[in-house]
């Protein structure tokens, strides 16, 4: 601001203080900064990506100051948040279970700034957890793979062992054997969120087992297990979105996570000066938690497992029937 928009706004204040005259709000309107922490890239076609989405829609919604920064380790978010934290960010979404703890570490030091852990557990006065009810669609897409399966092998393969990803696993597993009692579930947890070698591999150890449709819930790693399925001409589901346009032929459906949504709901409570510390669930029932259409898979699914994915929709958004939540691995 120059010199001269200073003198007239002293001059303006100095009136309205004098004459007891309401000030605009906007004379004090402060936008705020918001900051996202991702654990891969930000092209990941599905977990990073959404969360980024999120970021942009809320950019242009609330005309905020964003940035984000991508391949943030467990050791490095510490660090990561600080560096926001230092820099004025009103706001710092940490996407993964991971970024909770530090979350909780950093906000104690930085007592004015607010801090989200998407799938995470923990809390703080400035520090809030919004956890997805993903173990509802994994049950669906278990019931799903199971009818779809031809050997009676199914594969999935998880990401790094945390509860937020053995939730949705130990629900499809479920799922799949209330669809089919018989039917044989290869589970694999490859480590990574980001290594796509890894998952590529992990499915093809699966395929070799007489696995005949392979799901997946490991972000960018698990784009290599889509991959595998794809080259030997098998079916897969996809993750956090709409996964099919990796593969058309290959994808049946894909579990979603608005966390597009999430994120303007969160950037909004910052805004309105509403934000609260604590662990906030949100699922189906607040369209956070969804399933893909089936897309060319529209009709080689059984009509009578599509009507019954329609029916436990309806009753899981209307309170009638809870999805299983095990946050333990558990044998099948």
């Amino acid at each position: 601001m120059r010199k001269g928009s200073f003198k007239v706004f002293g001059l303006v204040l100095i009136a309205a203080i004098t004459l007891g005259l309401a000030l605009p709000s906007a004379c004090f309107a402060r936008n705020i900064k918001v900051a996202l922490l991702l654990s891969g890239p930000a092209n990941d076609g599905g977990w990073n990506a959404v969360a980024l989405k999120g970021l942009k829609d809320a950019e242009k919604k609330f005309g905020i100051e964003t940035a984000y920064t991508e391949h943030v380790s467990v050791a490095d978010s510490e660090s990561a948040f600080t560096d926001y934290a230092a820099q004025g960010y009103d706001l710092i979404i940490g996407h993964g279970f991971q970024f909770g703890e530090p979350a909780v570490r950093v906000g104690k030091r930085f007592k004015k700034t607010k801090f989200v852990a998407i799938e995470s557990n923990f809390s703080s006065k400035n520090v809030a957890s919004f956890v997805m009810s993903i173990e509802q669609a994994g049950y669906l897409m278990g019931i799903i793979v199971a009818s779809m399966s031809e050997t009676g092998v199914i594969g999935m393969v998880g990401g790094m062992e945390v509860p937020s990803i053995v939730k949705y696993i130990e629900a499809y597993k479920i799922g799949a054997k209330k669809q089919r009692p018989d039917i044989k579930i290869l589970e694999t947890y490859v480590g990574s969120f980001t290594d796509v070698a890894k998952g590529k591999e992990a499915a093809m150890a699966m395929i070799d087992q007489n696995a005949d449709v392979i799901s997946h819930i490991a972000n960018q790693a698990g784009t290599g297990a889509i991959k595998a399925a794809q080259a030997k001409g098998l079916m897969a589901t996809g993750d956090s979105w709409d996964q099919n346009v990796i593969a058309p032929n290959t994808i049946i459906c894909s579990a979603l996570y608005h966390v597009p949504i999430l994120v303007l709901n969160v950037v909004e409570m910052v805004k309105n000066g509403k934000f609260k510390g604590g662990i906030y669930n949100q699922g189906m029932e607040d369209g956070v938690v969804a399933l893909s259409p089936y897309h060319s898979f529209e009709n080689k699914v059984p009509a009578s497992v599509k009507k019954k994915i329609t029916s436990l929709t309806k009753q899981i958004r209307n309170g009638s029937f809870t999805a299983p939540l095990i946050l333990k691995r558990t044998s099948n």
